[in-house]
C-alpha cells in the first residue's frame, strides 16, 4: 500500500519531490505482524528521510509565496444559536455546495490551528528535542504566526508508536528509533468576544501529520485490527492498526495519547461545568486519522457530552463499515476536506458499496459479502460528510505533483478559492462573469 503521512515541510527541491513519490509507492506484502523483522527498510530510505526532516521547520513549499487566510476565515461572522449547524449537528445540510461563507471561515480558521502545531514541531534530526514542541504553550500561537486565536493552551498532546524495535536501532540515530513526538495540542477558547461570535465555548484538539520515522513504519501497518473494549453484535468495528497503535500505545511512565486526551476532557468538562462547549478535532493527513479516532473515543467514554466535530484535512481512510456504522450511531460528526488528486485520500485498503449505510449493507448484502467484510483485513470505508475539491479545477496549481496536492496549505487554499461543484474556483467564477458581461456589451 502506499504511505498515508504528511511529509516533510522542507520538501522544496525537486529531488525531494521525487523522492516523496518514491517512499508513497512503497509496497509491502509481508504481514503486520512480521513488521518488525524487517526494519531494514529503514536503512534503505535513510538518506531520504534525512533529505525531508531538515530544518524542515523552516517551512517552504511551491506554494509558500502565496498569502494565507486570515486566521478568522474570509468571512468572521457571528454564528450565535446557528453555532451547531456550523459543527455539523445537521451534516452541513445545504452548507457544502455552494460553500458556506461563514462554514468556509471556520474551516480554514481550524486549519490553522493544524498549521501552528506544524510550525511548532521540531522537525531537526539533529537537535535534542527533535520530534518535540519548540515552543512554551503561552508562546506557541505567537511564534507559529497565528495571534489573536481567542484560545489558550492548556496541554500538549504526544503519541507513541507501539512497534518493538531490534536491538541493532540502539546503534543507529537517535531519530531513527523516536518513539515518542509530540504530535498537538488541546487548546480552549478563552477570549469573551470570540466565545460570543461562536456562540460556545469551543475546545480545540490539533494534531499534526506524520513526522518521525516510527510514525511513517505505523502508516505502513495497513491492515485492521478490532477495536478493544468494544461489545458487537453483527461486525466487528476494525481500525488501521498502525493508527490505533499509535493512539494507544504507551512505553514506561508515558502516557498513551489516548490517556492524556481523555484527562484533559475529564477536567476540561468539570473546570467549564454547566457552560454550552463544543470540542472540534482537526488533523492533517495522520493527524486526521487520529481526530477521527480520538473523535470517536471521546464519544465512547463521554456519552453525556452532545456534539463532537472532526475537520480531516487530507486524510486516508481509517476503518471499516462496522466502525463508520459506529460512528454515525454515536453522533460523530466528520467534514472530510478531500483533494481529488491527492492519493492518501483514497488509500489505504478498498472500498466495497461505499454508499450505502452500513445497517443496510448488513442486512442485504450475500451471505458471502457478510463474511468478506467481517474477516477481511483491507476493505475500509469512507466516514463522515465530504467537501470535494480539485487542484486540478484551479488556475493555481497548474502542473502540480503528489507531494503539493497533499500540503495543507493546498488544501487551505482551495477551501479559500472553493465556490460549488458547477463553479469549482472563484477565479473561474470572475472569468465567467467577465465573459459575459462582454458578451452583453457585444449585443
Amino acid at each position: 500500500m502506499k504511505l498515508s503521512f504528511k511529509p516533510s515541510p522542507s520538501c522544496t527541491s525537486k529531488q525531494n519531490l521525487q523522492e516523496h513519490t518514491l517512499i508513497q509507492c512503497v509496497t509491502i506484502t509481508k504481514p503486520a505482524n512480521k513488521f518488525t523483522r524487517n526494519l531494514n527498510l529503514t536503512k534503505n530510505i535513510k538518506n531520504i528521510i534525512l533529505g525531508w526532516i531538515t530544518n524542515s521547520d523552516e517551512k517552504t513549499s511551491s506554494t509558500s509565496s502565496w498569502t494565507m487566510p486570515s486566521f478568522s476565515g474570509q468571512s468572521p461572522e457571528k454564528l450565535g444559536k446557528n453555532w451547531m449547524e456550523y459543527q455539523g449537528i445537521k451534516n452541513w445540510e445545504g452548507l457544502l455546495d455552494p460553500l458556506d461563507d461563514n462554514l468556509r471561515g471556520e474551516i480554514i480558521r481550524y486549519g490553522h490551528f493544524v498549521e501552528a502545531a506544524y510550525r511548532a514541531c521540531n522537525f531537526d534530526p539533529s537537535s535534542p528535542s527533535y520530534a518535540m514542541c519548540k515552543y512554551s504553550r503561552k508562546k506557541l500561537f505567537h511564534l507559529s504566526g497565528f495571534s489573536g486565536t481567542g484560545y489558550r493552551i492548556s496541554k500538549y498532546l504526544k503519541a507513541t508508536s507501539g512497534i518493538n524495535l531490534p536491538n541493532w536501532v540502539d546503534k543507529a540515530p537517535k531519530w531513527m528509533s523516536k518513539q515518542s513526538s509530540w504530535i498537538g495540542y488541546v487548546a480552549i477558547c478563552h477570549d469573551q468576544r470570540e466565545i460570543a461570535r461562536l456562540g460556545r465555548r469551543d475546545v480545540v484538539i490539533a494534531l499534526r501529520g506524520t513526522a518521525t520515522c516510527l510514525e511513517w513504519l505505523e502508516n505502513l501497518r495497513a491492515t485492521l485490527t478490532p477495536l478493544p473494549n468494544i461489545k458487537h453484535t453483527i461486525c466487528c468495528p476494525m481500525v488501521e492498526s498502525g493508527f490505533l497503535s499509535l493512539y494507544t500505545s504507551k512505553i514506561d511512565a508515558q502516557q498513551s495519547l489516548q490517556d492524556m486526551v481523555r484527562e484533559e476532557i475529564d477536567r476540561i468538562k468539570k473546570l467549564y461545568d454547566g457552560e454550552t462547549l463544543s470540542f472540534t478535532i482537526a488533523g492533517h493527513s495522520l493527524g486526521a486519522a487520529l481526530a477521527t479516532l480520538t473523535a470517536y473515543d471521546i464519544k465512547q467514554f463521554f456519552r453525556d457530552i452532545p456534539l463532537v466535530t472532526v475537520m480531516s484535512f487530507g486524510g486516508p481512510r481509517v476503518g471499516n463499515h462496522s466502525f463508520r456504522y459506529h460512528l454515525d450511531k454515536q453522533g460523530t460528526k466528520i467534514l472530510r476536506i478531500v483533494n481529488s488528486d491527492d492519493l492518501i485520500t483514497k488509500i489505504p485498503g478498498f472500498v466495497i458499496d461505499n454508499n450505502d449505510d452500513d445497517d443496510k449493507f448488513v442486512e442485504k448484502s450475500d451471505h458471502w459479502m457478510k463474511k468478506l467484510v467481517e474477516d477481511s483485513q483491507w476493505v475500509y470505508a469512507d466516514v463522515g460528510c465530504e467537501l470535494r475539491l480539485s487542484s486540478s479545477d484551479s488556475p493555481y496549481f497548474n502542473g502540480i505533483n503528489i507531494a503539493t496536492c497533499h500540503e495543507l496549505n493546498t488544501y487551505l487554499h482551495l477551501v479559500n478559492s472553493f465556490v460549488s461543484s458547477n463553479c469549482p474556483v472563484r477565479a473561474t467564477a470572475k472569468k465567467i462573469m467577465h465573459k459575459s458581461n462582454n458578451n452583453v456589451k457585444c449585443t
